[in-house]
């Protein structure tokens, strides 16, 4: 099974001695060479230490027993050599004092005071040589040598004695001196000092506003010293964010104590233009000018002889020097001497060692590892300044022990120290040995031994990792090893030592571990007996795949002795578990480990103490476990850039989106060679570094690779080739860029003033990275010094210059930097004015753009004003004018506003230059004009292109731009709405040579928008496309269609039925080729070709088809057909079942019946009928396939009825018509066409719904042929009326009025008399006017004809009935003679005649009788009566000849006058002979009343007529008297019966208003009449015996 372990876990008991053996070896090599020094350190010491030694010997607290022979090396129990075990590069206490653990005991045991005195003794000599000019530099390096080693002796010999006596000498901290606060200028430096007591020595941490201070956050801004109980802290340059509250935490395990101290900065413009930490040493009594009054001189000071860029190895010992040239020469005046790494302080340590010999300063690293690689700065300070030089030292990497194993791994930091766990982090190296790392080990190593042990079993990837297992109290260093596949790096060097204690642990007074970030100073004493309440503001500070890191506030209510428990829960459950069971933790922070990989967890803590437990704290949201950093992306584009002949200057574009970013290493190739070597061995957090080291004339290509805990990044883009050579004229600046232009002020409030200015037009050799801003004040029209107004570059072209003076004049200026460096000044702006802009409207838009520059067309784009008035800016106003145009030529492009910061500018004309500015809008109103833009030519460059959408065979939407005119440094910038896109997570960029690709990564309406794409380094190539809801839509659709390729169709497949019945499936592919093909599926199984089934598949026109015979219940189903033509795939189905099958099935065989129906004499179309105009009911069928031979017979219910026409088949139609249709009619009709082929029979049901819906069509023609309703007038009121063609009795009529249904009463009256149909309003008032409406039911609609009975209308009809019922009222009450008068009365002579006639009127008419026109008078022979005034009666007693003539009566009232006649006619006496004269007619039949016309006359000669006085005739009308009737000669007697006339008829409607005239009818009945006949024909009369002829009163 051994040979399945890793490499690095085979002999893992016995690893530690297999790197002891190596590491002695290498050890004894590497300081074989320094014997001699310590040889030459002990004889020049051996005076003063005698003594010691003896002493020391002598000791009875010696741990160890005497040895013959004192040694600096230190031996185990096997006497083997362990001091040099560890080398001092990675933590060996022993060979940094020079002594083993038993003669370091026994010296600080007794050798304290003759140190100290030993200390000054030799400061003195030491004094004293070098003011001895004869005393060698050799001798004073080695006394200057043995003063170090006393001074750490005796520092050692201090804590050995604090060790021996601890339980007696541990105490808490305790300040000695306080820090005290300070106000400081701005850009000056503070130093804060304290003292501090205790033992443990405490650890001292500073903090800023209870954040902790890392000085290694800023390098330069801190620097933190602790030396001789003495800490400091220097704050380097402030600035005003630097005022805040500092305190200094002092912490041990007996405790910890705070002190306080503020700073504050004031504004002040300082002259310090250096990046390195003040001077401590230039004092206030120096002048400005470096005056330095104490001695009455200037210091001038020159470093010479300088140092150089210096390459060294991992192991190797590497020394910086310069001369320092100080004049005037001052023999005790000695300078100041600080070194720098990467701008951080450098004290003496075991790694570094400094000397100054009185000329020349030294700095010596004794044992190189990549930590040390950076830039050193030696820097010289005296009270009148201070000079500096800087050189970059690179450490390369030692040689591996197994070839292709990787590099050591470099930076080892401690981090969450707690009292079980320490939380360690590291840097990748820079060579993996040609493999990838697979991962690291980290060892530990107590403080005070040797021994390392290996902390993981696996290698862990991530650069950071949890050390568990320690033993509280104690301290622990710790180091790091890489492993590939080849094998295992050497370690790095170890960390500073970190205390495994509970940081609760070293608080005092319930104040909290200091890294916390607030210390809570209790000054009560804490309440006994409480339940801690629950802690608040749980959060997860640190989340790995190994460890996730808790933090808590304490609850407000803890009680005494606050402890917590943490407990988990896995997301999903309820199950909460207790992490720390069986010890709770006393810090409010806790490192949870063995977490399950991939899984959520959630957290919460409880506080507990001596009463209890209690309650949880809110519980954390739900966290996966997994790493949460992510490799960083590649660094962007690389720009080498000459600088010496064996130096390249490289730059390059950050990584995007990188997360806690430790670096960049910088790797360097010969072009074609691909063999890659390290430029940097420490990362970088720049993007500009300089290689050096490289072979002049050699051609080298670069890359980069970004860093952080999770890894490497990939490569960048190989840079281009570039040879090395020095640059003419230094190189550098000659690629910087063109000075910026245009500067205008867009705010100005009383201290600040934001500029803005124009991009250059010559960018240099990259693109532009920032911009510095300088101003001046300008007093009198004198300007005054230069300023830096940025320290740092600024990335827009705008900004604000803050600390300015009210109402002073300023110009500004500015230059542009790119990856080259920072070019020249722009010229000097305009005098602006610093005071407070209070205008209402806004200010300025700035930034102008032109973009998708076109013949006819562009985009402007713009910023919008820095300064907004009193309200925000609504909209903006573009103007353009012709370059070449005056002034009054700006006109506006739209009227109005544009909300947007964008707008296309259309209809410019093609070879005209424009320029444009903008305004901005508020409530207030518009703002002054931006500066204008640069010229536009308004032409499409050639080889320009438009964006195109695009959507490939994989249904994949993406948007393309290409571009010819490509540079080596040009890139496509994508941009939604004209901003640039952030957000990856829409969209996926892909560009490859001079195309780039936008793709849509999930396409949604949150992608709706405009896209645009700008190609820099260009004459200005840029395209957009406008992406619209329908356009997505349509977008959608294709891609889905290319994603999914199918067949497209004309028709889906659908059933239909043939001649005969036949069935045919079939559809319609819109295109096919020749190599497509098509399954037929029933029921899932594939038919074919045969008896049952037809198929044909037309390539041509894509018609694919499937006949059927007839269908029968097994045929019931699913028929599918499936095409397939290449990749493309399609099918169609028809689901035939249930009702539909079986409605298919009915019809299939229905077809083929009627098929065979056919064949025969049939019925093309079957019987129906029709109305004619004239209501006539004409049933109608079709018929085909006639001859001569065929009969056709009509049935009605069963019974034959003959039709009015004869069989004519040539129109193919028989008829048969019924007129005057009624109910009588409805039956069942049939007809049958027959002859020898066959027959066929129709039917039509003509009974119930069928007849109502005929009888329905009846009224509907009668209804259309109503004539529009018309208003008549009459004597009882006004009546509405129509005609129809034909009424019947079923028809259905109804009035409205006013849209309402009338309710008729006996005042309104409806009726039908023939074809017309009325509506009687008796006596009409107002309330009957309005519109009236007779509506047709025909079963439907139906049907109305209106008519508008108001306004005029109503008023002339009602005007003519007012006159028809006067006129009728007239004719109803004027004076009448109803009867009882004949025409002629013949009479003997002396005869009595009494004549009786009724009289009517109302009022009662006056009677007045006439004789031949004359008056008379009654007397008595005439007796003339007036009865009741109903009769009126005529009596002559005795009639004589002279009464005959002709007589009349005369009646009259207001209504009117009427007369009745008769003519008397007196014969003379014959006797009485008993005969009675008749008047007869032709045939000798008696008549009686007036003869018919004809009738020829009786033979007695008419008597002579008598004119009578005509009477006056009133207004009303008179009837006319009838014409004389021939009487006969004998006298007649009037009839007893005689009953009055009948009143006058009405007229007919249509008449107008006519004059009505009275007939008065006489009927004379003739009692015991006897017709007799003569042979001749003339009639004879019979004597009869008649009574008198005494006249009767008439009857009633």
């Amino acid at each position: 099974m051994s040979g399945s372990l890793p490499f690095y876990q085979k002999h893992h008991r016995h690893y530690d001695r297999g790197y002891r053996s190596r590491e002695t070896q290498s050890a004894i090599s590497q300081y074989q060479q320094s014997s001699s020094s310590y040889s030459a350190h002990s004889k020049s010491s051996s005076k003063g230490l005698a003594a010691t030694f003896s002493a020391l010997d002598e000791s009875r607290l010696s741990p160890l027993p005497k040895r013959a022979k004192p040694t600096y090396l230190a031996m185990d129990k096997e006497n083997q050599i362990i001091g040099y075990v560890v080398p001092i590069f990675r933590g060996s206490q022993e060979y940094a004092s020079g002594l083993s653990d038993t003669e370091e005991a026994r010296l600080k045991e007794s050798s304290g005071y003759m140190a100290r005195r030993g200390l000054f003794t030799s400061g003195v000599e030491m004094e004293r040589s070098e003011r001895s000019e004869h005393t060698s530099r050799r001798a004073v390096m080695r006394e200057s040598a043995e003063r170090i080693s006393l001074t750490k002796r005796i520092h050692e010999n201090e804590e050995y004695h604090k060790r021996m006596n601890e339980d007696n000498l541990m105490h808490t901290p305790e300040f000695v001196i306080k820090p005290r606060s300070h106000t400081v200028w701005e850009k000056q430096c503070v130093r804060l000092h304290c003292t501090v007591s205790g033992w443990p020595e405490p650890r001292v941490v500073w903090y800023k506003n209870n954040v902790s201070i890392d000085p290694m956050s800023d390098p330069g801004k801190y620097k933190v010293e602790s030396k001789y109980n003495v800490h400091s802290l220097e704050i380097n340059r402030c600035d005003f964010d630097d005022t805040a509250q500092y305190r200094v935490s002092a912490m041990n395990s007996k405790g910890e104590l705070s002190a306080f101290a503020s700073v504050v900065v004031k504004r002040f413009k300082g002259e310090f233009e250096e990046d390195l930490p003040t001077p401590s040493q230039q004092k206030a009594n120096s002048e400005p000018d470096g005056w330095v009054c104490e001695y009455g001189i200037t210091f001038e000071t020159h470093i010479v002889d300088k140092f150089d860029v210096s390459f060294g190895r991992e192991g190797e010992t590497m020394s910086l020097g310069c001369t320092v040239i100080i004049y005037p020469s001052l023999q005790r005046y000695k300078p100041e001497i600080e070194w720098y790494r990467d701008d951080k302080l450098l004290t003496p340590s075991k790694w570094v060692q400094t000397h100054w010999s009185g000329e020349r300063a030294t700095l010596t690293l004794t044992h190189l590892n990549k930590e040390d690689e950076g830039l050193y700065t030696v820097r010289v300070i005296t009270k009148s300044g201070y000079e500096s030089h800087s050189a970059y030292v690179f450490v390369r990497d030692s040689d591996a022990e197994v070839e292709g194993a990787p590099a050591a791994p470099l930076d080892v930091v401690c981090h969450e120290a707690n009292k079980d766990y320490i939380i360690i982090s590291w840097k990748q190296p820079a060579v993996d040995g040609g493999s990838p790392i697979m991962g690291y080990f980290v060892d530990r190593c107590e403080v005070g031994t040797t021994h390392w042990i290996q902390c993981n079993d696996t290698p862990v990837k991530f650069a950071r990792f949890p050390v568990t297992g320690l033993v509280e109290g104690r301290s622990y260093s710790f180091r790091v090893r890489a492993v590939n596949k080849a094998g295992m790096s050497h370690p790095s060097r170890a960390s500073l030592p970190a205390a495994a204690m509970d940081p609760s642990d070293r608080a005092r007074k319930g104040t909290s571990a200091p890294w916390t970030g607030q210390i809570i100073v209790t000054e009560e004493e804490p309440s006994e007996g409480v339940v801690p309440s629950k802690p608040c503001d749980l959060t997860i500070t640190e989340a790995t795949r190994n460890y996730v890191v808790l933090s808590w506030k304490p609850p407000s209510e803890k009680g005494e002795g606050a402890m917590y428990y943490v407990e988990k829960c896995i997301v999903g459950t309820d199950s909460w578990q207790r992490v720390n069971t069986e010890i709770p933790v006393k810090s409010p922070r806790f490192a949870l480990f063995d977490l399950a990989e991939g899984k959520a967890y959630m957290f919460r803590v409880r506080a507990c103490n001596s009463a209890g437990v209690g309650e949880p704290s809110e519980h954390t949201e739900a966290t996966t476990v997994g790493d949460k950093l992510d490799i960083p992306s590649a660094p962007g584009r690389v720009v080498p850039t000459r600088n010496t002949d064996t130096s390249i200057v490289v730059s390059w574009e950050a990584s995007k989106n990188a997360k806690e970013l430790v670096g960049y290493y910088i790797e360097a190739s010969l072009a074609g060679k691909n063999v890659w070597e390290p430029c940097n061995n420490k990362p970088v957090k720049g993007t500009r570094f300089i290689c050096h080291g490289l072979t002049t004339g050699e051609t080298y290509v670069f890359r980069v690779r970004a860093v952080n805990a999770a890894g490497l990044s990939e490569c960048s883009q190989e840079s281009e080739a570039i040879e090395v050579k020095a640059a003419i004229g230094g190189g550098i600046p000659h690629a910087s860029p063109a000075p910026p232009f245009g500067i205008c002020v867009l705010e100005c409030v009383r201290d600040s003033m934001v500029l803005a200015w124009k991009q250059p037009a010559f960018i240099g050799g990259a693109d532009i990275t920032g911009y510095f801003v300088d101003y001046r004040e300008v007093n009198g029209g004198v300007p005054g010094k230069w300023h830096e107004a940025n320290i740092k570059s600024v990335s827009e072209r705008a900004y604000r210059v803050s600390d300015l003076k009210e109402n002073v004049n300023y110009q500004f200026q500015v230059r542009a930097a790119n990856m080259a460096g920072v070019g020249i000044p722009s010229i000097p702006s305009e005098v602006f004015k610093c005071e407070e802009w209070t205008i209402a409207v806004p200010g300025p838009p700035h930034d102008l753009q032109a973009l998708e520059v076109r013949k006819t067309s562009l985009v402007l784009l713009w910023k919008p004003p820095v300064y907004q008035g009193r309200d925000e800016v609504n909209g903006y106003y573009v103007d353009i004018k012709e370059a070449e145009a005056d002034f009054e030529a700006w006109r506006g492009v739209n009227e109005k506003a544009c909300p947007n910061r964008y707008l296309k500018v259309s209809n410019l004309k093609e070879g005209e230059t424009y320029v444009f500015r903008v305004r901005a809008q508020n409530k207030a109103g518009v703002s002054k004009p931006s500066e204008p833009t640069e010229p536009v030519l308004a032409v499409t460059k050639p080889g320009t292109k438009d964006m195109v959408v695009d959507v490939d065979d994989d249904g994949v939407i993406s948007l393309i731009f290409e571009c010819d005119s490509l540079t080596p440094d040009s890139q496509f910038i994508w941009s939604k709405n004209y901003e640039e896109m952030t957000d990856t997570s829409r969209m996926t960029i892909e560009t490859k040579g001079g195309k780039s690709r936008a793709i849509f990564n999930n396409p949604d309406v949150e992608d709706i928008g405009i896209y645009s794409c700008l190609v820099s380094h260009t004459d200005g190539s840029s395209g957009s496309y406008t992406l619209t809801e329908e356009g997505l839509k349509e977008l959608l659709k294709i891609s889905h269609d290319h994603k999914f390729p199918i067949i497209p169709l004309k028709t889906e497949l659908a059933v239909e039925l043939q001649e005969k019945g036949k069935v045919r499936f079939w559809l319609q592919a819109e295109k096919i080729t020749a190599n497509g093909k098509v399954e037929y599926v029933f029921n899932d199984n594939v038919v074919s070709q045969g008896e049952k089934y037809k198929m044909n598949f037309d390539k041509n026109t894509g018609v694919i088809e499937m006949v059927m015979e007839s269908l029968g219940d097994q045929d019931e189903g699913t028929y599918t057909f499936q095409l397939q033509d290449g990749k493309a795939k399609n099918q169609s189905s028809l689901v035939l079942i249930g009702d539909v099958f079986q409605k298919l099935k009915k019809e299939s065989e229905f077809q083929r019946k009627e098929w065979i129906r056919k064949q025969g004499p049939h019925f093309v179309e079957y019987m129906s009928y029709e109305v004619t105009p004239e209501c006539i009911v004409r049933l109608k069928c079709k018929v085909g396939n006639m001859k001569k031979e065929s009969v056709a017979l009509w049935y009605k219910d069963g019974r034959e009825v003959q039709a009015n026409e004869k069989l004519d088949f040539s129109e193919g139609w028989l008829h048969l018509e019924i007129a005057q249709i009624s109910k009588k009619d409805a039956g069942v009709y049939e007809v049958i066409v027959k002859d020898d082929r066959g027959k066929d029979t129709s039917t039509l049901n003509l009974t119930d719904q069928g007849f109502k819906d005929l009888m329905n069509e009846v009224f509907r023609v009668i209804a259309n042929s109503s004539t529009p309703l018309k208003i008549q007038s009459t004597e009882e009121g006004i009546r509405l009326y129509t005609f129809v063609n034909y009424y019947n009795d079923e028809l259905h009529v109804t009035w409205h009025y006013k849209d309402a249904p009338i309710s008729f009463s006996d005042r309104i009256k409806s009726g039908v008399v023939g074809e017309q149909l009325w509506l009687q309003i008796t006596e009409p008032t107002e309330k009957d006017k309005g519109k009236y409406a007779i509506e047709f039911f025909d079963g439907k609609g139906g049907l109305q004809r209106t008519v508008e009975l108001s306004g005029q209308a109503f008023d002339d009809a009602y005007a003519e009935f007012q006159r028809l019922k006067a006129a009728a009222i007239a004719e109803r009450n004027r004076a009448r003679v109803a009867g009882g008068l004949p025409d002629v009365v013949t009479i003997q002579e002396g005869k009595a005649l009494n004549l009786t006639c009724n009289i009517s009127g109302d009022p009662v008419p006056e009677v007045t009788w006439l004789k031949n026109e004359r008056e008379m008078v009654s007397d008595d022979h005439y007796i003339l009566k007036f009865e009741s005034g109903k009769f009126a009666s005529f009596t002559i007693s005795q009639v004589n000849t002279a009464d005959s003539g002709k007589y009349s009566i005369l009646v009259k009232n207001k209504y009117g006058t009427e007369s009745g006649e008769f003519t008397l006619k007196v014969t003379e006496s014959l006797g009485d002979l008993g005969l009675t004269t008749y008047l007869t007619d032709a045939q000798g039949n008696v008549i009686v009343g007036q003869p018919p016309p004809g009738t020829p006359k009786a033979a007695t000669p008419k008597p002579p007529k008598t004119p009578t006085p005509k009477t006056p005739t009133p207004p009303t009308p008179t009837p006319s008297t009838p014409a004389e009737t021939p009487v006969p000669a004998t006298p007649e007697v009037p009839d007893t019966t005689s009953t009055p006339p009948t009143p006058t008829a009405t007229p007919t409607p249509g008449d107008g208003p006519k004059e009505k005239k009275t007939v008065k009818k006489k009927v004379t009945k003739r009692k015991d009449s006897v017709v007799l006949k003569t042979p001749g024909g003339s009639a004879e009369s019979t004597p009869a015996t008649t009574p008198a002829a005494t006249p009767q009163p008439p009857e009633d």
